[in-house]
């Protein structure tokens, strides 16, 4: 296959609903010689949180040398996004020949888009041999396509309600399903906050002889009034005045999560020096996430955000905040940081949301904060209607909304409507925040 057939080809997976288990995955890598068996890996799961603590492990052992494979889901914009070597995401070319092996390599068995790509990410880092990948969980952990290996370490961040459908109705049964990812004997680091989930987590890590490393208890952080903050590690490690570039106060933990992890890799060889990690920690980007640029409406290309917001004198600036959070979590982490990292006159919402979430949930934590929501609805079967998220809304706050039948015209009447010292905040689905961000900023892969 070229390289549309092939991503044409993993399109068509999409018909075929998620399915957790790992009969599918074992029966493929038996076919293929068990490429995993080659590589090293942190693998890490959680609600929240996941993909900033894989970019910050890329950032600070790529800085050191080594390379990192970096796997995650869902992608943005282009799948390629998912399959990544330090700063260089899969070609077309090594997309297509890996898909192709795997295609034929089924001998006509079925398996599923996750599973599809999990595969196409152990045979690709495998082939380029790698010296450690990061492999993101899909979704829970026990059943999870990516428990089909043995990490050096396992990173749990943190557990809240989301995908209740597949995972549990409760915290507890959550976790359990999170804390399936524990092997017999191998470390894990935690942020999972005092409650059900550390119960949980705690107890499958004693009853697999899994030292467990937990945030607040082993590790923690100390934050400064400048925006630097230290971190205080397992055994006494200190490391002071960090840098962190990405926003939003969970990111602390986040980060300190991430270099917990660096420190319980250093006994299998993995060395980054203090010069190393405060550089590293510079270069942290997790696009999507609390990400903040400015554009020239009348150019549409990316400037200097202004210093002093309010006072922002170019009439054509126009603010934007990316950010996927979906589950009340997330939006928790997102209203949290409107109050502590922007300064705005008004805050427009560009929201769209998919069906099976807690629409009602994060709509009602959200809505209070936005002057103006515009609703709209990317193009993903599950999405809800902008009609449906406008009905969900209070009375005395539907009058502020209104409804838009694509991105593109979401995203032209936010910029309309608001002024230099407004900021334009898009949110509520990562597929919304994907096409988005293709239409603001372009693709990531082609390195725009």
């Amino acid at each position: 296959m070229h390289y549309q057939q092939a991503w044409s080809y993993l399109d068509q997976l999409q018909f075929f609903k998620i399915k957790l288990g790992l009969d599918s995955m074992a029966a493929f890598l038996e076919a293929v010689h068990h490429p995993q068996r080659d590589l090293r890996f942190i693998h890490v799961a959680g609600t929240n949180g996941k993909g900033s603590v894989s970019a910050t492990l890329l950032a600070l052992l790529s800085g050191a040398g080594y390379r990192v494979g970096l796997y995650t889901s869902p992608h943005l914009s282009c799948v390629r996004e998912r399959f990544r070597i330090n700063d260089r995401f899969i070609s077309e070319d090594a997309f297509a020949e890996t898909a192709t092996i795997i295609r034929d390599s089924l001998n006509g068995r079925q398996i599923t888009y996750f599973e599809f790509t999990t595969a196409l990410a152990l045979l690709w880092f495998a082939g380029q041999k790698v010296d450690i990948v990061i492999l993101e969980v899909g979704l829970g952990g026990r059943l999870d396509a990516t428990n089909v290996i043995t990490p050096l370490v396992s990173i749990i961040t943190n557990v809240s309600m989301d995908h209740e459908a597949h995972l549990g109705t409760t915290l507890g049964q959550i976790a359990a399903e999170k804390a399936g990812i524990v092997k017999n004997g191998i470390p894990v680091v935690s942020g999972v906050a005092v409650d059900d989930s550390l119960e949980v987590v705690s107890r499958t890590c004693l009853e697999r002889q899994a030292p467990l490393y937990l945030l607040g208890r082993d590790f923690q952080t100390v934050r400064h009034a400048d925006g630097s903050w230290d971190y205080l590690g397992p055994g006494g490690r200190v490391r002071n005045n960090l840098p962190l570039l990405l926003k939003g106060g969970h990111q602390f933990d986040n980060t300190a999560v991430a270099l917990a992890a660096l420190d319980l890799l250093q006994p299998h060889g993995f060395t980054v020096t203090e010069e190393q990690i405060r550089a590293g920690l510079t270069r942290v980007r997790w696009p999507g996430r609390l990400e903040y640029f400015c554009l020239d409406r009348a150019g549409g290309r990316p400037v200097d955000c202004p210093a002093e917001p309010l006072a922002a004198g170019n009439s054509g600036l126009r603010r934007y905040l990316l950010d996927g959070a979906h589950n009340p979590a997330g939006i928790l982490s997102l209203t949290r940081s409107l109050e502590a990292d922007f300064v705005y006159r008004r805050l427009i919402c560009v929201w769209a949301s998919m069906a099976d979430k807690d629409i009602a949930r994060t709509l009602s934590a959200i809505a209070p904060y936005c002057q103006r929501l515009i609703f709209t609805r990317p193009e993903a079967e599950r999405s809800a209607t902008p009609e449906q998220l406008r009905d969900i809304l209070p009375g005395s706050l539907q009058e502020r909304a209104s409804a838009s039948a694509s991105v593109a015209e979401a995203l032209a009447l936010a910029a309309e409507e608001a002024g230099p010292a407004d900021l334009i905040c898009v949110a509520g689905s990562l597929y919304l925040v994907g096409a988005a961000r293709k239409i603001l900023l372009g693709d990531m892969v082609d390195g725009h």
